[in-house]
């Protein structure tokens, strides 16, 4: 940061390194990394979520952007405009663009409303169940203006509770502590019913993985429902019964969800009675892999098994042992499959891209014995907009096998 640039100006000022490539930031790349910026004295004295004027390195400003020194991505970029200010009606106008897309393509308020930097709000998911939100704020720029982005959340939307979902690795990354509190109204009795593709699901939104629910998948769910119709299914990773439910909803025979957390399984339960769908669900808990080889064991074969698992892969340093992990799972899971049946392999990681996820995953079929068509590949719904400079917003791959005898 210069000395005297400043002088006069509401913001301080963040200059990139000459070797930073200041193009693809002038292009819609939001992000400055730690080795791109000038990081002087006043630079690393800013207080993390700080906003300054980017510039480049021949002083031209680039933007608005938020800086956190502690965070391998010390800068993200809010507003082209240098001299935005941040206030109620600054977040109001991103809400209300995010909001019009959504309702435009939802009769009912369950969606994904704010989808981080694809939304213009960098680090910031908001999922929407009704007349409860739950927030992440998982960058320092979004945590410090909490009360602004609630304020204009609740006077837009009309939800009765907001509450502040302050888990997960991005958060430890931006040097944030971790809670989950209600910050606007009253929490929830309980779990959230939430209607999606004819089924209920059931969304534990205090305790629950995430913000409870994940509404990436689905378009997949009801992709895979379509090839349910009369079929035995096998929903492995299944959460709340994210495929299952769905399945189940399309016709199928029967539904199998398989899951390490008893307490998910409890709620995919939930959402097969509310659902009507009791009669032909079932649970199994266990470990994925364990429970895959025992089926095998057993001699199970289903017409539809879909394989749904964390993030194997959720940065480049774990992207080997990740796909050897995508590739084990269809090498166990593509014997399960009854002849001409579909399996169907998701990848939530960002740092395996389709490519790479695709190949893994049909050696792993090769591998279980089997072969078969690619006639589908599925990514996250429209209220998971991608930033097209930004690979990492374009996370979920979903492909569908079918398999020959």
């Amino acid at each position: 940061m210069s000395e005297d640039e400043g002088q006069g100006r509401a913001y301080p000022i963040v200059r990139l390194k000459p070797k930073a490539e200041a193009r693809a930031i002038r292009h819609g790349f939001p992000w400055v990394y730690a080795d791109e910026l000038v990081t002087d004295r006043r630079t690393q004295g800013l207080e993390p979520g700080a906003l300054a004027v980017l510039e480049d390195s021949e002083r031209r400003p680039l933007g608005l952007v938020t800086v956190n020194v502690k965070s391998k991505i010390i800068a993200r970029m809010l507003d082209r405009d240098c001299e935005a200010v941040l206030d109620r009606a600054w977040f109001e106008a991103r809400l209300s663009r995010a909001l019009a897309h959504r309702a435009r393509l939802y009769p009912d308020p369950y969606y994904r409303l704010v989808h981080a930097e694809s939304d213009g709000l960098p680090g910031v998911v908001i999922d929407r169940f009704g007349d409860v939100a739950v927030v992440q704020p998982n960058a320092a720029w979004a945590e410090g203006h909490l009360s602004d982005l609630v304020a204009a959340l609740v006077s837009l939307t009309g939800v009765a509770t907001v509450i502040k979902n302050g888990s997960g690795r991005s958060r430890g990354l931006e040097g944030l502590a971790e809670e989950v509190v209600v910050i606007h109204g009253h929490a929830p009795n309980g779990p959230i019913p939430v209607p999606m593709n004819g089924a209920t699901y059931m969304a534990d939104l205090m305790g629950g993985q995430k913000t409870g629910l994940f509404f990436d998948q689905r378009d997949n769910h009801a992709f895979a429902a379509r090839l349910a119709q009369g079929a035995s299914v096998l929903d492995v990773f299944s959460h709340v019964g994210g495929f299952a439910l769905a399945a189940l909803a399309g016709g199928a025979a029967r539904a199998l969800a398989v899951d390490a957390s008893a307490a998910a399984l409890g709620l995919a339960g939930q959402g097969a009675t509310a659902s009507g769908f009791d009669s032909r669900f079932a649970t199994r808990q266990g470990d994925a892999f364990d429970v895959l080889e025992a089926l095998g064991t057993e001699g199970l074969r289903f017409d539809l098994v879909i394989c749904d698992p964390p993030a194997f892969a959720p940065a480049k340093p774990a992207l080997e042992a990740g796909l050897r992990a995508y590739e084990r799972i269809a090498r166990l899971a593509a014997p399960l499959v009854a002849p001409g049946g579909y399996l169907v392999l998701c990848s939530c990681s960002h740092a395996a891209d389709l490519h790479a996820f695709r190949n893994a995953s049909a050696r792993g079929v090769g591998r279980g014995g089997r072969r078969g068509q690619i006639i589908h590949t599925g990514f996250a719904g429209p209220d998971h907009p991608v930033l097209p400079q930004l690979a990492e917003s374009s996370y979920l791959k979903a492909l569908t096998f079918r398999l020959d005898g």
